[in-house]
């Protein structure tokens, strides 16, 4: 990489804008592309988001009404404020319809039906468990305008992506007779169809809602108060003490500052446009190019929602659908989330060695301990939230005392104090944010009611694992002598269901947000995995990580456009190389599949797998870097850097065989060019 000449300029800022970090998500995420109102419907819309906070925050630590009743509270809030605060498209923009105080009536009439036709389910519910099945004429006009309601709102939050998925199943659901082969059903009828999406709970109120309005929210609101009490400063001004002196200081303090802000916020677009508003400028400052710096940028905080302890909404999904414990979750995400910043931090290291590229500016670092004297308040509710899910107790109550501790300490932290102003902000802006989760997981709902009614997870499974098999039996004598386990026909035929269901999750998660994706892959995919003998923590955890890489992933890769964005680069060559620099998130998920002893908390786990497996996968991981960067201590070329390529893969192939094996090749490559970085000075003296 060519150096950039440096340009002595002012000192760049290590504070953080919250309002210019807010501006740059609501541009880069659709999911925050509100409008701006203003007036008496401004302020009621904000009273009711404060609202909608303050129930979520009560119910967390007091508990919940009956959950008829809570998860319809919930939904019918979401779906009110999403129709308030999102536009319907070009009509909308055009002002084709009235308004009333800024917002079309239509949208104040679908905010009212949304709220009608959710309450409807509560109120009529003692009578309406006897009509599962035989729903009478209102069940069946308030169910069909409810699933419309869900579409257009999901359109408009997220995009057309989700609801074209969603519609194509019911479409499958209702006339699935008509599909031809294995995926064919007898079809429902569409009483049957609306009595299960609406009036069970395998359908829109499934588990993903229950877990959203139940957990997740809670989280969401954490983080944003969390962040605007200091703790994300915190965590920015920490990694610039720790990093920012050392060469390509700033991309090392983008990569430990986002782990550490990402384990708070779980997701990638707010990560990187929070810490990436302070390090791609920093980077650009110091010789990277623009599009690597945002690259950097977006591959660390792409890890934000496999970083413990939060982990963004799909974990908290996780543990219902997997019928475990968050902590267990916590502990399972542990290493494969450090190995990825580790692959990212070996090739920002070798990228500025390479270059040339130096280290902050003193002037630019902040000091040890008044960083620590100031800022430790701050830390202290993730202490605590941590503190509580580690004791056992619910992650609701966690989150409850993680934001009471955060109002406390930032109420009353002199050296941070949040006015009650701020504090408003925080419980409207916590709202906001989860909107497009909530209605996400009541359309995900309409497709795991589906999916359950016409049996279509066991039907797509079989036609994976059978093509996957069909096509081991035929490759398998090409690869029977290698030495792992892979080349075994069962590790084919588990490599190529991985591999199918690898290219599914990065296609999907093209257009459709990690939650949803993950819910749908969960009913879908993990059970095809899981038949193949693979524990069922690391098979979702498979199906999550994948869902995730396509933030990472051309053409359609969010966190790197966000990052794009912020350095002025071009959004495809910063996503091709986020994706370089994420190389290790993309190849991990198949040595835990492989090797669930990773996972810590996976069945037959041993202190001695988990050292083989872990060390190696390290060690891969730190090669693969280097086969990449192309140098380690001198450039290499491609005759050394091919090879090496493939030695980090065997010795990130679980097995002490193949680690060797590889091992034996880079050592050889290595020391050559350690040799040779050597010598080019007494070359160059002579």
């Amino acid at each position: 990489m060519r150096r950039r000449p440096v340009v002595e300029t002012e000192s760049v800022s290590t504070t953080l804008d919250h309002t210019k970090a807010e501006a740059l998500e609501r541009q880069y995420d659709q999911e925050l592309n509100f409008r701006t109102l203003h007036g008496w419907a401004g302020r009621a819309v904000s009273v009711v988001l404060v609202s909608l906070s303050l129930y979520q925050y009560w119910t967390a630590g007091f508990g919940v009404p009956p959950e008829h009743w809570h998860n319809a509270i919930y939904l019918g809030t979401v779906l009110a404020l999403i129709f308030l605060l999102f536009g319907a498209g070009r009509s909308d923009r055009q002002g084709l319809i009235p308004r009333l105080g800024g917002i079309p009536l239509t949208d104040w009439l679908f905010a009212a039906a949304s709220v009608a036709v959710v309450a409807y389910l509560p109120l009529d519910f003692d009578q309406l468990t006897f009509r599962i099945g035989v729903p009478n004429t209102t069940d069946l006009v308030t169910g069909t305008i409810l699933i419309l309601l869900i579409l257009e709102a999901t359109r408009r939050s997220m995009g057309i992506v989700l609801p074209i998925i969603v519609l194509v199943f019911i479409l499958y659901g209702l006339f699935g007779y008509l599909v031809p082969g294995v995926l064919a059903h007898p079809g429902a009828s569409f009483g049957n169809f609306i009595s299960q999406l609406y009036m069970t709970q395998e359908g829109i109120f499934g588990i993903p809602l229950k877990v959203v309005a139940t957990f997740v929210f809670h989280f969401v609101l954490f983080g944003v108060i969390a962040t605007k009490m200091g703790l994300g400063q915190f965590f920015i001004d920490l990694a610039t003490v720790a990093a920012g002196r050392y060469p390509g200081g700033p991309a090392k303090v983008s990569v430990l500052s986002s782990a550490l802000f990402g384990s708070i916020s779980g997701s990638s677009i707010a990560n990187t446009v929070t810490t990436g508003s302070l390090t791609i400028p920093a980077m650009m400052k110091i010789g990277y190019r623009g599009s690597f710096a945002g690259a950097v940028e977006a591959a660390a905080s792409a890890g934000g929602q496999i970083t413990p302890p939060i982990m963004g909404a799909a974990a908290f999904i996780m543990t219902e659908f997997l019928g475990v414990p968050y902590t267990t979750i916590i502990l399972a995400a542990i290493v494969p989330a450090a190995m990825h910043y580790l692959g990212v931090l070996v090739q920002v290291h070798l990228e500025a060695k390479r270059s040339g590229i130096r280290g902050m500016e003193e002037s630019d670092l902040p000091r040890l301990w008044p960083t620590l004297r100031r800022g430790w308040p701050t830390v202290l509710p993730l202490i605590i939230l941590v503190g509580t899910i580690i004791r056992g107790y619910t992650p609701y109550l966690a989150a409850f005392n993680g934001i009471t501790a955060c109002i406390v300490i930032g109420l009353i932290n002199p050296m941070n104090r949040m006015t009650l102003r701020e504090l408003w902000d925080a419980f409207e802006t916590g709202a906001k944010y989860a909107l497009a989760v909530g209605v996400a997981a009541a359309a995900v709902g309409i497709v795991v009611g589906v999916i359950t009614l016409t049996g279509a997870a066991f039907r797509l499974s079989f036609m994976v694992t059978q093509a996957a098999g069909t096509l081991a039996a035929t490759i398998h004598p090409f690869f029977a002598l290698l030495p792992v386990e892979l080349a075994s026909l069962n590790g084919i035929t588990l490599f190529l269901t991985l591999l199918f269901v690898a290219l599914t999750c990065i296609a999907m998660g093209a257009g459709i947000p990690t939650t949803a994706l993950y819910i749908v892959l969960a009913a879908i995919a993990a059970p095809a995995v899981e038949q193949l003998g693979v524990p069922p923590i690391a098979a979702h955890l498979f199906i999550f990580y994948y869902g995730l890489l396509a933030d990472l992933t051309p053409p359609v890769c969010v966190a790197a456009y966000a990052a794009a964005g912020i350095a002025g680069a071009n959004p495809f060559r910063t996503g091709l190389t986020a994706f370089r620099l994420g190389s290790a998130k993309a190849l991990v998920p198949f040595v835990f599949a492989y090797s669930p002893a990773m996972l810590i908390v996976a069945p037959g786990f041993t202190v001695g797998d988990f050292l083989l497996v872990t060390l190696s996968c390290a060690l891969g991981v730190c090669a693969l870097g280097v086969a990449l960067t192309g140098y380690a201590f001198a450039p290499m070329g491609w005759l050394a850097r091919a090879p090496l390529l493939a030695a980090s893969l065997l010795m990130i192939s679980p097995g002490l065989t193949p680690t060797l094996l590889g091992a034996a090749i880079v050592v050889p490559i290595l020391t050559v060019n350690y040799l040779s970085a050597r010598g080019r000075p007494q070359a160059a003296s002579g």
